[in-house]
């Protein structure tokens, strides 16, 4: 009997894949035989009846929906973990989530939906390997997670300089709840790409030896690469805040506007309501009353003070 036959037991694994020049999916009988490292995926009931059998030494009662974070944890004879991915589609809606388990020997994802396994199917498209390695294999599908988040950032920029552009040009229906939308995305996908390089450094640090010293770059380049991207979630949040301020700004203009108009048409009206209020109050002495060119003087008086208000105005540019 192979010493890999306790770690498969008869009919547990979902998917078995051998990590050789590529991912080659096997049967449990194939992956016994190979010695090779492997990678497998179980549902959680898979899981509960068979985590004993696998020598990972784990006391886990696992609950995929107890899962939140993208996270690592060192065990004595093993490393396990979880991971909490936003959809890229809606990010700020539920969470694409499963756990994993590894040791040297090769890694097992823990998933009730097809993620985990559709991410392995990903990387055994796109990816062929000179030196294959369980590092390897994790380098990659940790970068199949991430792998269209750059164009995403990009279409996220390119609606907000469509957004820009609208308030610049005076557009008053800035669609205030779609940049909302955008920031809060932004939000869950920057928190995502904490976790991750969190997550990447525990196996950088390589505390159970589960990995070869000159293959702990692959986790040092997608550490790179999750910190690239978070200084983009970054900068996409404070052009979010900026696009904001701008908008705010420019519905202070319009307001101020509306108010130096009011402020005009009051001043002007001023000395006008003030001879309306003069002469109408009727006093029997009133000399204009009786002279016949009151009534064209009050006319013309009143044209003049309006023109020369607004030439005044006109003058200080408050108009």
């Amino acid at each position: 009997m192979s010493a890999l036959d306790n770690y498969f037991p008869e009919g547990c694994a979902e998917v078995f894949f051998v990590i050789e020049e590529t991912l080659r999916k096997v049967s449990q009988d194939e992956i016994k035989k190979s010695g090779k490292q492997y990678v497998a995926v179980l549902t959680s009931d898979e899981w509960a009846k068979n985590k004993d059998s696998f020598g990972m030494g784990i006391d886990m009662d696992l609950d995929l929906s107890d899962i939140f974070l993208t996270k690592a944890e060192v065990n004595y004879d093993s490393l396990t973990g979880s991971f909490a991915i936003p959809d890229r589609k809606n990010p700020s809606g539920d969470d694409l989530k499963f756990a994993f388990a590894l040791d040297e020997k090769g890694i097992i994802f823990i998933d009730d939906g097809n993620t985990a396994e559709q991410i392995i199917l990903g990387v055994q498209r796109t990816k062929k390997w000179k030196l294959p390695s369980l590092e390897r294999f994790l380098y990659d599908f940790l970068d199949q997670i991430v792998k269209d988040d750059l164009r995403l950032m990009e279409n996220y920029e390119t609606e907000l300089d469509l957004m820009e552009q609208s308030i610049i040009d005076g557009d008053e229906n800035l669609p205030s709840g779609r940049l909302n939308d955008i920031r809060s995305d932004i939000r869950y996908l920057r928190i995502h790409y904490e976790q991750l390089m969190d997550l990447a450094q525990e196996f950088q640090e390589n505390e159970n030896n589960f990995f070869k010293q000159e293959n702990l770059r692959y986790f040092r380049l997608f550490i790179d690469r999750a910190a690239r991207l978070h200084d983009t979630s970054m900068s996409l949040r404070d052009y979010t805040m900026q696009l904001r301020d701008l908008y705010k700004a420019h519905l202070d203009i319009k307001q101020n506007r509306i108010m130096t108009v009011l402020t005009v048409v009051t001043t002007i009206f001023m000395p006008l309501t003030l001879i309306v209020g003069w002469y109408g109050m009727n006093f029997r002495y009133m000399p204009e009353l009786n002279w016949e060119w009151s009534y064209p003087v009050v006319i013309i008086l009143s044209i003049a003070i309006v023109v020369l208000s607004l030439l005044f105005f006109k003058k200080k540019k408050w108009l």
